[in-house]
């Protein structure tokens, strides 16, 4: 991962914490401006930057990604060591917040495409209970590692979110994602944006809201 994230909110005894990572090519800095809106009081939002490397899905070209993709589909075709260390690193960030003394029941990991991706694996195999998910525009990588690979609590909280006209992640594959983390998470919510593409809306800022503040109250 680059050294640089980007922070905003309560950055002194917050307590509470999003950490939220950006999609394909993306960074951070868009992101942390836009969560900056359904920020909670006392709530620190953490937005981490990509490593650049290389993209098999896009002809090896070099480009900020948490991992590499051989095409976007659900038939597991993530490359799996550089999932793991992904998951490795947003592993590290929760472990800091828990050593500046917020509780992983006050952590919530979420991310956008390829950044909810990793939120979804990174949350599902770590091994403290976190106070939620956000997947946006998302699908769950090496699904078929699941539940087996799972290590955390059945009943964490997620929240999904998916486009109904999304060209990019397809939105079959956002349903197909619901009904894997069904099969074994108790608490999943999956929310249709009708005409929405690969982006985000006002609606969903506001439904990521509330859920925040339902998981956080």
């Amino acid at each position: 991962m680059s050294n640089s994230a980007i922070t905003t909110g309560t950055t002194v005894n917050n307590t509470s914490s999003l950490i939220f990572m950006h999609g394909l090519g993306d960074s951070g800095h868009g992101w942390c401006e836009m969560l900056g809106r359904v920020k909670l009081p006392d709530m620190k939002i953490i937005c981490p930057n990509a490593p650049i490397q290389p993209v098999t899905l896009n002809n090896g070209f070099r480009m900020p990604s948490w991992f590499d993709i051989k095409q976007l589909d659900m038939s597991g075709t993530e490359n799996e060591e550089s999932l793991l260390a992904a998951t490795s690193t947003i592993h590290e960030l929760v472990d800091n917040e828990i050593g500046k003394g917020v509780p992983s029941t006050r952590i919530v990991l979420g991310g956008f495409s390829q950044g909810g991706a990793l939120a979804l694996y990174a949350a599902l195999t770590y091994t403290k209970p976190l106070a939620g998910i956000i997947g946006l525009s998302t699908w769950l990588p090496v699904h078929q590692k699941f539940p087996n690979a799972k290590r955390n609590s059945n009943t964490i909280p997620i929240f999904q979110a998916h486009g109904d006209i999304d060209p990019v992640v397809r939105y079959n594959y956002g349903q197909l994602t619901a009904k894997i983390l069904e099969s074994f998470m108790e608490n999943v919510t999956f929310h249709t944006y009708h005409g929405l593409m690969h982006s985000g809306s006002d609606q969903e800022m506001n439904d990521v809201k509330a859920f925040l503040q339902k998981c956080l109250r």
